[in-house]
């Protein structure tokens, strides 16, 4: 799947991805980044992930720039 960083929480290691065609945003945590490192990402940029179930409900693994 693809989508857009909306948000970074920079002090908390976390943001929030805006996937193509769902309404709804995915939390993805900073340990699930493949290939880019947290602090060079930035709002805006384009990734590719997977979704998986948590806890908390759905979130994003496997998060690389694209």
């Amino acid at each position: 799947m693809e989508g857009t960083i909306k948000k970074l929480i920079t002090d908390k290691g976390f943001g929030f991805i805006t996937v193509d065609g769902e309404e709804k945003d995915l939390f993805f945590h900073s340990n699930e980044l493949q290939g880019v490192s947290f602090t060079e990402l930035k709002e805006g940029d384009r990734v590719s992930f997977e979704k998986a179930d948590s806890p908390k409900g759905e979130n994003a693994v496997k998060v690389s720039r694209v």
